[in-house]
């Protein structure tokens, strides 16, 4: 019988498009496959992705277990897949994402080597098409998504949050699993546990892995809808969770609405503060997407001009919706 040293977790719910990849790029890993186990946790597909699942550990008996996930989310998952471990060191995965072959390694080396409770690394952000292409643009931008180090390439050190992470099994009896309230946000939550109750978070700048975004307005205008609203969500029943780059979208929204209220009143001041705000937005919102097309492609660039506010508009009405229906949620 093998020793267990890694246990990798990955919840996974209809990820037809990604999963083969994903699973490829566990199976080419550096870490030895003889001391790690992969969990694959489904929330009840209902597209083929049981049956990839299914496929990979019939193949791989040795490596991949397949689990089933009745409450569908990925928080609910992740807690399966902690108390079916049976390593000392846990792993987090995520189906919609590809990992180089050492992604593991250094993240098992970080964790042995320095005082860290969570490590974690960046996100390489691309995507598929015109749109998906330009909105990786988007995601990896300090205008598009603040100081969200893990996106914008920042260098290692201690930080708030990591994306998915690496953990000693222990930090879970210290800490407390995942809080299956939180469809979204879930990470943010954990690591703000972590941190609150003395531990650190860790980013490694050399631990990357590459996580593949929507590639379509729809799609993106949905995600960003469902994260506004969870951010709101999130803040409401686990205080100090978020920062304040969570909510700089809803603050850009409702500063717009209540202007826009304020023409019934002052329409002069209110006209000249709402088209100073606008116009100040597009300047800068041109400037970088000069500056991200310059570096990439300069046919993305009238996708980037559109893409911003497509992004922080849909973002902050998810957040501004989700203020309004607080009292629904609970």
């Amino acid at each position: 019988m093998k020793e267990i040293v890694v246990s990798v977790v990955m919840p996974t719910r209809n990820e037809v498009k990604h999963i083969d990849l994903c699973l490829m790029s566990l199976l080419k890993q550096t870490f030895p496959r003889e001391k790690m186990e992969i969990l694959l946790v489904d929330g009840q597909s209902n597209d083929r992705t049981i049956d990839i699942l299914n496929r990979y550990a019939g193949m791989y008996k040795e490596l991949f277990v397949v689990k089933i996930n009745p409450k569908k989310a990925a928080p609910a998952a992740m807690n399966i897949g902690i108390k079916s471990a049976s390593g000392k060191f846990i792993v987090r995965v995520d189906a919609h994402s590809e990992y180089p072959p050492d992604y593991i390694e250094k993240c098992i080396h970080y964790l042995s080597t320095i005082d860290a409770d969570n490590v974690g690394g960046l996100f390489i952000v691309k995507g598929k098409g015109l749109i998906g292409e330009a909105f990786a643009g988007v995601l990896s931008s300090r205008f598009g998504v603040g100081n969200a180090g893990f996106r914008t390439y920042a260098v290692s050190g201690y930080t708030d949050t990591v994306p998915y992470g690496a953990f000693r099994k222990e930090v879970f009896e210290k800490y407390g699993i995942y809080d299956e309230r939180l469809i979204r946000n879930q990470d943010y939550e954990l690591n703000y546990r972590i941190r609150k109750g003395g531990g650190k978070v860790y980013l490694a700048n050399d631990v990357r892995l590459t996580y593949y975004c929507k590639n379509d307005l729809l799609g993106i205008a949905s995600q960003s809808f469902s994260n506004g609203k969870w951010n709101i969500i999130t803040s409401r029943l686990c205080p100090g969770t978020m920062s304040i780059r969570h909510f700089v979208p809803f603050i850009f929204v409702f500063s717009v609405v209540f202007l826009l209220l304020l023409m019934l009143i002052a329409p002069k001041m209110a006209l000249l503060l709402l088209s100073s705000e606008l116009i100040l937005y597009a300047m800068i919102d041109i400037i970088v997407s000069i500056g991200i097309a310059a570096r990439s492609r300069l046919k993305h660039l009238p996708v980037l001009i559109v893409l911003f506010p497509w992004f922080h508009i849909s973002y902050g009405i998810g957040s501004l919706l989700g203020l309004m229906n607080l009292k629904k949620v609970f």
